[in-house]
């Protein structure tokens, strides 16, 4: 277990303003003894022999940390190295998609089947975004037939890690369309540990809808009863399921008295769909985009799993003999 000296190594090594290395420090302690605290009964219960083989499984523990925590400060220079290395071929490939370039090979009135007069206006790849998104089992699920068009005005996604490196943002970059005014749709991701998948909480940019071209709410028209006075129908709107509910992310409470059980259970569970969306965005779509365009990312992913599946039924097969 890692003692006292190595929290305030590690607040010491972060990226922090002094007082939020102090508030890491002080928090890490606390949780630290807490955990001495609960274990010590655990160690108290053993057979002294057993516990001198703990006390050195723990020493070997440490060591294993130590390591663990060198390797998490390396993989993070590397991630940043290589995200720069990405930069330029992102670049390109938004330049392609979006027709911005043209590709060499390609002339006008070349040999190929002529085009029709829609087919020459288009630029570009389109629909490339929406059309990997559907590709993944876990973004189809989220886009709604209707979201569809709006989709196809998506330019580009990107991420970063945000300042604290504790989390990261997503940004989809849209084109001029009917649907809302906002160029730019973004989602920050706040960890509880920039290490571990555990979502503290999520931040989407509030959509600018134009007038009657919300995709997250539908409306609804009542007729007025039989003999009413009123002979205007009621209208209300109500809450739709939307891709573009993602920018709209479950709140957690300021304060946990404020929900029961039930309810936390329901709120974790629509933090963990969250994330998962996320991060399938990050490191799926955006780093194999056109992969999923042409759906052979998707045949790599059950090409994995069913070989898994075998391997599990070929170990059940040698059991029976």
């Amino acid at each position: 277990m890692t003692g006292g000296g190595d929290v305030l190594d590690l607040a010491a090594k972060a990226d922090l303003t002094p007082e939020q290395k102090a508030e890491l420090v002080m928090s890490l302690k606390n949780k630290l003894e807490g955990l001495v605290a609960q274990h010590t009964d655990v160690l108290e219960s053993l057979a002294p022999k057993v516990r001198k083989r703990v006390d050195v499984l723990r020493d070997i523990q440490s060591k294993h940390d130590e390591l663990e925590a060198k390797f998490i400060e390396e993989s993070a220079v590397l991630e940043a190295k290589y995200q720069k290395l990405y930069e330029p071929l992102y670049s390109k490939r938004y330049e392609i998609v979006t027709g911005v370039v043209e590709v060499d090979g390609i002339t006008k009135g070349g040999d190929e089947t002529p085009e029709t007069p829609a087919e020459q206006k288009e630029k570009g790849v389109p629909g490339f975004w929406l059309n990997a998104m559907k590709n993944n089992e876990i973004l189809a699920g989220e886009i709604q037939k209707r979201d569809e068009e709006a989709l196809k005005y998506l330019k580009n996604i990107e991420w970063c890690r945000i300042d604290d490196r504790k989390g990261f943002k997503i940004e989809f970059s849209f084109d001029t369309n009917p649907f809302f005014k906002n160029s730019v749709l973004a989602k920050t991701y706040h960890m509880i540990d920039e290490n571990d998948p555990i979502l503290e909480k999520s931040i989407g940019t509030e959509i600018e809808w134009y007038p009657g071209k919300c995709l997250t709410q539908k409306v609804l028209q009542k007729k007025p009863k039989k003999g009413s006075k009123d002979t205007e129908p009621i209208i209300k709107t109500q809450d739709c399921m939307s891709f573009f509910n993602f920018f709209n992310p479950p709140q957690v409470p300021d304060d946990d008295e404020e929900i029961d059980e039930d309810t936390a259970v329901q709120l974790q569970d629509q933090m963990e769909q969250d994330y998962d969306i996320g991060s399938t965005i990050r490191e799926k779509i955006i780093p194999h985009a056109v992969s999923w365009f042409t759906d052979e990312a998707q045949d790599e992913e059950y090409d994995d799993e069913n070989y898994s599946d075998d391997d599990e039924y070929d170990e059940e097969d040698e059991e029976d003999e």
